[in-house]
């Protein structure tokens, strides 16, 4: 379409996607990456290991025909695996529609299948271990940490929550607006190995849940046959005001051996006999943030665009943040295509599309921490999940908040929103009404639902 130059900043996985979307329409691109390259170098440990891919991400990858690629690596999950105290498990269906799952994937392994693809084109450049320190908004000149400058026709910025490019524009631009809201929980990396014969040790095709009230652990499994693990605690520990007894743990209590093997032998009792280097792998990780950033404007007058976390960090409690990304990818391709790489047209009424969509996904991650960490384990909830399993499998029209977000990328996530809360409120209160669901009249259910 067009022998315009472009400047993609941030050669993470929508950065690199992007820069294959960029590549088909004849735009030669350059994406740079503070970063050293991750094909001849270990990733950073503590990283997300792997990521749910779901169908707004996949129909991304589809249309650069990559998306039969990854899939065949993934594995797929066809619900949430909960695991009580008591070593009991149940498994929470995330639909009752046939073929409707999400998938593990590994983060590096995509993002590097992403960079080789983009590689195949001629028009492409990445350049690694150059850092962005700053953006001249007028000019749309890049400047680097090694002295090395850069002009344009344009400017995407990829990289992530803590984007320079985004810090530029805050400077530069005095109606530039943003919020961060952090979690007072962090979180930590670990890990479950696949057994001695290359077996998975949990149930393989579950995304697994030890739901504890104030924090959690979940496990994703890995291709490899092992699980990466994710402990989401406080910060800081304490009593809540009033209580007696033993405290509420914070990282800031887990200092040795000691007190990390009694807190996970205490609540995770059946994950610890799979955890061999548990203790270890606990001091050598990091203990990661958890935020929401919102911002406003995204661009400035066709020269630079936010994309993806710089624009809209979510906390990655949906597994809606890759997707997403993936998903600004795909509309912002879908709009140089209607408007001809006129890119103030182009940017202009992509933050109109993205802006409320993104901000929707943004709280309904937020939201579903709290389901995650404490309504998975209310037996109320699991009513409500059974009962929405079965509406989905006896009703063709009839789609969960759930199914809305992950399985429905032809649906914004304003609208999976607006109209998945109101089908929740309702439904917790007829399963709050209830010991089982067979004592419901689901037509009445039925009919119910359609007037909200």
């Amino acid at each position: 379409m067009s022998n315009d130059s472009v400047t993609v900043i941030g050669a993470g996985l929508a950065g690199s996607l992007l820069s294959i979307y960029l590549a088909r329409r004849g735009f030669r691109v350059n994406v740079f990456e503070a970063r050293s390259d991750m094909r001849s170098s270990e990733v950073e440990a503590g990283r997300s290991i792997n990521l749910a891919l779901s169908d707004r991400g996949i129909a991304a990858l589809r249309e650069v025909g990559m998306d039969e690629y990854m899939l065949a690596e993934a594995v797929p999950m066809y619900g949430r695996m909960i695991h009580g105290k008591d070593g009991d498990t149940k498994l929470l269906p995330y639909s009752g529609r046939e073929g409707e799952f999400i998938n593990s994937v590994s983060r590096s392994g995509l993002n590097i299948a992403l960079m080789n693809e983009a590689e195949k084109y001629p028009n492409v450049q990445f350049v690694f271990s150059e850092r962005c320190t700053d953006l001249h908004l007028a000019s749309g000149e890049v400047m680097f940490a090694s002295g090395r400058t850069m002009r344009s026709d344009t400017v995407i910025a990829t990289d992530g929550a803590g984007s320079p490019v985004r810090q530029a524009m805050e400077r530069q631009m005095p109606d530039f607006s943003l919020s961060s809201a952090f979690l007072d929980h962090g979180y930590k990396e670990l890990h479950i190995p696949q057994g001695s014969s290359g077996e998975f040790l949990l149930e393989r095709n579950a995304l697994h849940i030890w739901p504890r009230h104030k924090f959690m652990m979940i496990a994703l499994p890995n291709f490899d046959g092992s699980f990466t693990c994710t402990l989401f605690l406080a910060h800081k520990g304490g009593n809540p005001s009033g209580s007696e007894g033993v405290p509420e743990p914070g990282f800031d209590q887990l200092t040795d051996e000691v007190s990390v093997l009694d807190f996970f032998t205490r609540e995770f009792p059946d994950a610890v006999p799979l955890m061999p280097t548990l203790v270890e792998d606990f001091f050598a990780n990091p203990t990661g943030q958890l935020g929401t950033i919102k911002c406003w404007p995204w661009n400035f007058g066709g020269k630079v665009l936010l994309l993806g976390d710089s624009a809209h960090a979510v906390v990655p409690f949906y597994g809606q943040g890759m997707n997403c990304a993936f998903e600004d990818v795909r509309v912002l391709d879908g709009l140089i295509e209607k408007h001809d790489a006129d890119w103030a047209a182009v940017y202009e009424e992509y933050g109109r599309l993205r802006k409320v969509n993104t901000d929707a996904i943004a709280d309904l991650a937020e939201e579903n921490f709290y389901e995650m960490r404490d309504a998975t384990a209310d037996p109320v909830f699991q009513r409500k999940r059974e009962l929405e399993t079965r509406l989905e499998h006896e009703y063709p029209d009839y789609f969960s908040k759930y199914s809305m977000v992950t399985f429905r990328e032809d649906l914004p996530y304003s609208v999976a929103k607006e109209r998945g809360n109101a089908q929740d409120r309702l439904l917790m209160e007829i399963c709050s009404s209830v010991d089982k669901i067979t004592e419901l009249d689901i037509d009445s259910v039925v009919a119910k639902l359609r007037q909200v």
